[in-house]
Parts: C-alpha cells; structure tokens; sequence
C-alpha cells in the first residue's frame, strides 16, 4: 500500500509539480524567535475558510428573497438536518475572524512589524480588516430579521448624508427607492461573491509580500530600523538565526488554528446561532435595531452623542480612523520597534482597547434604547393583576375587568419595550411598578396621549377606550398600603373629609 500511494504520488508530481512550486514557499526561512505571538495572521485565515465551507453549505438552502430568507433561516434552525449548526458555527467563526484580525493588526503595530520594509504589508491587512468588517454587516442584513430591515435603513441614511453622491450611494445600496428584493439580492451578492472575491485576491497579495519581505524578527529594545542597513542585518539573522516555516513555524500555527477551530465549534455547539430573532415589519416605525457586536461600539456614539454631532461621526470619524492607520507606516516607518521603547503606540492600544469594550459594552446594555421582545418575552408579573387592593369603602377588591383590560393594553402596544415592572423589561423610561405613587390620573392621561420627556405622545395611535382602560390600571400600580398621587386640591379636600 505505501509502495502504491508513493506511486501515484509521484505521478501527480510529475504532472503537476507541486512540490517544486510549493516547496520553496514552505521551505523560506523565518527567525527563530518567531514564535506563538505570531500565529494570529494563520488563524484568521483558518477561520475565513471556515466561514467559506459554511457560507457554501448555507448558499445551497438560503433564499435570497423578501419573501422567502426569514422563512429558509427558519428552516436551517429547526428542520435541516444539522442546519441550526452550520449556521452556528459561520456565525461564530464570523465572530472569531473578526476578533483575530483586530488581534493581529495589534500585534503587528505592538511589535513595529509595519515599519521598513513592510509598508505595504500592513496596507494591504487594512484592507484586508475593512473587508472583514463590510463581510460582517452584509451577513447581519442576510439575517433579514426586524434588525437587519432597519440595520440597512440606519446605512442608507448614513450613506445619504454624503455630499453630493447621497443620492447616489442610496439607490446603490438598496437598489431602488426603498428596502424590497433588490436590497436583498444587493446584499447578497455583495456576501457571496463581491467580498469574498476581494479578500482572496487581497490574501493572495499579502501572502506574497510576507515571502518578498519575510516575517519581521522580534523586536529588540536598542535595535532600530534603519533602511539603509536592515537588509544586510535581517539577512545574517536568517543565516544565524532562521529556520524554515517547514514544519516547526507551520505547526505551531497549525496547532493554534486547531484550538481556535475547536473554540468555535464548542461554543456554536453550547449556544447554537445566533437570529432571526423576527420577521422584519416596516410598520413598527418605532423600532430600535441594533447591530452586531463588531459596531455596538458606534451605535453607542451615536446614541450618546448630541445630535448634532452624528453627521461627523458617521462621515468623518470613519474616514480619520483608517486614514491614520494609512499614514501609520509612513510617518513611523524606521526607528525602534520594542514595545519597552514606544509607550505612546502601547498607551495608544490600550486607549483603544479601553474606548472599545466601555462603548461596545454601553451599546450591549443600551439603556436607552427599548427591549424589542419584552412585550412577548416578559409577562406582567401575578401580583399586579391578581393579588386584592385597597378601596376607600370596601378596602379589599379586586382588579375590576376595565383595569385588566388596561394590563392587556399595557403588554400589547409594546409599552414595556421601553417601561419595566418590577426591574423586568425595557430601561428607556422609568419603571412603572410605582408610577400611580408619582402621577395623578390627569397626569397619567396628559403623559400617554401627549407625551413628555423622552417619550412619545400616543393620543393619535390608540383609541380613547384603550387609554382609559391603560390610565386605570396605571392608577392600580403601587404599593397595597399607600394612597395614589393627588393634586394639592384633591390632598386639602380629602383632609377635610377626615376631619
């Protein structure tokens, strides 16, 4: 047997010649202190692969179309046969890219591994970081879910802000006046061949400038770049120090490639995909979406910002952040690349770092925004709708049908999207456990039809029946031992009446 398939092995070498195309490429020599902190550039590519083979066995059930993509999700999650982990597993994998690639550039840029003579190296993986990203959105937008329908129309109208070619961009985008089918097959198109197409070619690119200039060795403190010396220098390193990347520098990547394969498929496995969390509604003009984790960090500027601040942060403050990391190997291109030397590059990641998890964690908790799933997800709790209040004669009744009617009105009309009961629900506006204890019945009424503060008025969008119904139970929410809110009027007569 291993006579035979050293045989056919020969015979497709002869053929096609593989090892004498490949083998130079396996065999070029890297420094020996190249070690595990170089390995984060071979996992993102492991993971882009993976997502490549998921993306193709999702490709064979997903349909790209309005009518049908909410429906074919459906399916892969519930009814195919291993669907709901294929899907996981891309998501995921997805996840782990994006995070490998913001790791690497942090190391490369750590290490002064962008400095001479590999400026065009780390030009090429900005390019290579803002495909990931777009790869990132356009796949939340195939989710066609109520966040991906508003997701696309919060990136049209960012892109409509663009001077002069507004316009433009937005019919690019979504294909025609509004959000339909040729916003989805855009998208698509742009998931499955477009960005992918890129990145290969932009891979291929980079690969082939990691074996024109070599893997940069590890820094020294006192060992600066000088171009006109650091050919000879990184030569007699190579011919002292070097090894091949053939099989020792392959291993360990592959041995890491393994681990972080294997960190995907455990966590898809445990916490499985990741949506459709609902069919998308254009009439819910009050919804909030939300992103994926890759931009909560910008979702949080935006809502935290004045608003007359959001025309800059969407137009210029992306424009500044890759402008700089352009200008990086340029403006900095020699000198010393120790990290023990550079504390303004380390302080620099680590202001970035810090500004990205505070931003990304403020737009995971987002208090400002609704709970879009607390109507459904969180039911009134018992006590307030079952359990006997006090009454001026009786002092013991229970909800009369027109305040448990008013509790329907409460969970139907999505008011606990933004308004909690007993902490449960959404944070947007105060919690109502206790609001008849703060407002009188006339301003319970004037706050629901006319609004105030950060809240919408509603007189236009419910009937006056189902005001009143939703204004007596609000009158029902406190505590058992204390009175509702009165108007100083109301707090003199009901003084007198004791008396």
């Amino acid at each position: 047997m291993i006579r035979w398939l050293r045989g056919v092995g020969a015979w497709v070498e002869d053929r096609l010649g593989l090892a004498a195309a490949f083998g130079p490429m396996l065999r070029h020599p890297v420094p020996s202190g190249a070690r595990w902190w170089y390995v984060f550039g071979s996992a993102t590519l492991t993971l882009f692969i993976l997502q490549v083979v998921t993306g193709v066995c999702l490709a064979l059930v997903y349909v790209p179309s309005p009518d049908q993509a909410f429906q074919s999700l459906e399916y892969l999650n519930y009814e195919q046969y291993l669907g709901w982990f294929i899907r996981a597993v891309h998501y995921w994998a997805a996840t782990g890219m994006v995070c490998m690639a913001f790791v690497h550039m942090a190391q490369v840029f750590l290490f002064g591994a962008f400095k001479y003579p590999r400026e065009m190296t780390w030009l090429v993986g900005v390019g290579l970081l803002l495909l990931t990203l777009g790869m990132a959105f356009t796949g939340q937008v195939l989710r066609w879910d109520q966040d991906a329908y508003w997701g696309v129309g919060v990136g049209a109208s960012m892109a409509g802000r663009v001077p002069f070619l507004g316009p433009y961009l937005v019919e690019l985008l979504l294909g025609g006046p509004q959000i339909g089918a040729a916003t989805l097959s855009r998208f698509f198109t742009l998931h499955v061949f477009v960005i992918p197409a890129l990145l290969i070619l932009l891979l291929v690119v980079h690969l082939y400038l990691i074996l024109r200039k070599g893997i940069s060795e590890p820094p020294v403190a006192g060992q600066p770049v000088d171009p006109a010396t650091y050919h000879e220098e990184y030569e007699k390193i190579l011919a002292s120090d070097g090894e091949p990347f053939f099989p020792s520098a392959m291993w360990r990547d592959a041995i890491f490639s393994f681990l972080v394969v294997l960190a995907v498929a455990g966590v898809a496995y445990c916490v499985g995909p990741y949506g459709p969390t609902s069919i998308p509604d254009p009439r819910l003009i009050h919804s909030n979406p939300r992103p994926d984790w890759y931009f909560l960090w910008l979702f949080a500027l935006l809502a935290l910002s004045p608003p007359e601040a959001e025309t800059a942060i969407m137009l210029v403050l992306p424009v500044v952040l890759f402008g700089i990391l352009i200008l990086i190997p340029f403006v900095a291109n020699r000198g010393e690349r120790s990290p023990r030397r550079r504390p303004v590059a380390v302080l620099s990641v680590l202001v970035v770092f810090v500004t990205f998890v505070v931003l990304t964690y403020l737009g995971w908790t987002s208090p400002w925004s609704p709970v879009m799933d607390a109507w459904s997800a969180d039911p009134i709790p018992a006590r307030m709708i079952s359990w006997e209040k006090p009454d001026v004669l009786t002092q013991r009744r229970q909800l009369t049908p027109l305040e448990l009617q008013g509790a329907v009105v409460l969970q139907n009309k999505d008011c606990r999207n933004c308004h909690a009961l007993d902490g449960v629900g959404g944070r947007r506006g105060p919690d109502l456990s206790g609001v008849a204890l703060r407002l009188t019945r006339d301003e319970l009424y004037r706050q629901v039809t006319q609004g105030g503060g950060n809240m919408p008025a509603y007189g236009k969008q419910l009937k006056s029946a189902e005001v009143d119904a939703l204004v007596a139970f609000l009158e029902t929410l406190r505590p058992k031992d204390q009175p509702p809110a009165r108007t100083p009027v109301q707090s003199v007569a009901s003084r007198q009446s004791e008396r």
